[in-house]
């Protein structure tokens, strides 16, 4: 099966409020309460795979008032949350939810359970009285794939996504497929077909993300990076050259987004900071070099599609950081295009930036993201300028291959093989954290 660049931004790019996992709680908590006569509950039980867990821990959820947590999240979306809202579902939250959410939780009427598997997984449970209502999500972050009521399914709603093909196969599990068989000239060569519905679309996610990145600069919030190298540029500790700009832009969005802001973010490949890390780093190049603005955003195309590439090897969580390798990926790819590279050098700046951050590792979603979106949005400008000057990463180091494709298939078995145990180390000292916490 082949697909289009309108179905890769379709499927990989969409408005996400909040940091997408305990969004994604909140969603299947919502789609269950929304099968129930009405929301007044005895008991909310969730099920979350270690990295949905990971990721849902620390980050503060938008319209909270600062609150957190995989509870929380299920609290607040099965209370007061519209389902049919997808990955901006906590738009609809307001004081007298959050409130109602509090008093649940207080209660002790909320369960997290931690499922052992691995692979994106959510299943809520709620009681009310006599009724029972379910939710499963799986894969990524808004494929409902079930819903129950008292035990009987409820095929109709048209919150389920679509079933799979004949194949068995879920439509986004035949584009990873589909993706992997690609070369990287294959992927270049796909900008070919990006028409003015498509760079609409691209300009919307640069809007989103842009507004992201003015409040951090603005206001500051999470760890206040981008604000920090705003004062940086005026002490003259900093000077204002690509790299700098691509990281005060990516990181203050960063800082913004993970502080909570109600202000969604246009994701890439499932994730809110990936989408940040390979749209902003580009746009803040383009005042540095002679491009016109339909160049700017095939190169955010080209990060969009190198992002679900490198993703579709990696699998959609992992113990590596994603914005670092994938969304990074992308960014060099669009950058390494904007100042007239060709497939060649962008295959060089990929495996720069691979050798640069395969090791950063991803220990939840947090405010300490903004400081590994801006090292990422940093290195993503850097492999990109090297590979121009030819140096390049040989393929007799580590796990650089003899290609891009080679390289990524290394770094997807790094990902979903060789740090399978350090996933759990990371999870086990967050857990203790928590629980020392709460002594």
């Amino acid at each position: 099966m082949k697909f289009t660049v309108k179905d890769i931004l379709q499927m990989e790019v969409t408005l996400a409020l909040g940091c997408t996992e305990p969004v994604a709680v909140a969603l299947g908590a919502a789609a269950a309460a929304s099968l129930l006569p009405q929301r007044q509950f005895d008991s909310i039980e969730v099920w979350v795979d270690p990295n949905i867990y990971k990721n849902g821990m620390a980050v503060t959820i938008p319209g909270s008032g600062g609150l957190a947590g995989i509870d929380t999240a299920s609290a607040l979306g099965a209370i007061g949350c519209d389902p049919h809202r997808g990955l901006e579902v906590l738009e609809s939250l307001n004081e007298a939810s959050v409130k109602k959410a509090q008093a649940l939780l207080k209660e002790g009427r909320v369960a997290v359970n931690l499922r052992e598997e691995s692979g994106l997984y959510i299943k809520t449970r709620i009681q009310a009285g006599e009724d029972v209502a379910e939710s499963i999500i799986t894969d990524i972050h808004n494929n409902i794939v079930s819903l129950t009521l008292n035990g009987t399914p409820v095929n109709d709603s048209p919150l389920i996504t679509a079933p799979p093909s004949s194949s068995g196969k879920s439509r986004l599990a035949e584009l990873e497929e589909w993706l992997r068989s690609l070369t990287l000239q294959e992927i270049f060569e796909l900008l070919e077909e990006i028409d003015q519905d498509d760079l609409a679309f691209l300009q919307e996610g640069v809007d989103h993300n842009l507004r992201l990145a003015e409040h951090g600069l603005k206001y500051g919030g999470g760890l206040g990076i981008g604000k920090g190298i705003d004062r940086l540029l005026k002490q003259k500790l900093l000077v204002n050259d690509m790299a700098t700009s691509a990281r005060r832009l990516t990181s203050a969005a960063a800082d913004a987004r993970m502080s909570g802001v109600n202000l969604p973010a246009m994701s890439s490949a499932g994730s809110g900071n990936h989408g940040l890390t390979a749209i902003l780093p580009i746009w803040a190049i383009k005042d540095f070099i002679d491009c016109d603005k339909e160049q700017v955003l095939k190169a955010i195309a080209l990060s969009h599609i190198i992002t679900g590439y490198v993703k579709a090897h990696t699998g959609r969580l992992s113990a590596v950081c994603g914005c670092s390798v994938a969304a990074g990926a992308g960014a060099t790819a669009g950058i390494t295009y904007l100042v007239g590279g060709d497939v060649e050098h962008m295959a060089g700046a990929i495996r720069n930036i691979m050798e640069d951050l395969a090791g950063v590792i991803c220990d939840g979603a947090k405010a300490g993201c903004a400081i590994k979106l801006n090292t990422a949005a940093g290195a993503a400008v850097q492999a990109a300028l090297f590979s121009l000057q030819g140096i390049n990463v040989k393929d007799t180091d580590g796990i650089v291959g003899t290609s891009t494709e080679n390289t990524v298939r290394n770094m997807g078995t790094l990902s979903q093989q060789g740090m399978m145990e350090t996933d759990k180390t990371i999870l086990k000292i967050m857990m203790e954290k928590e629980k020392n916490r709460q002594r």
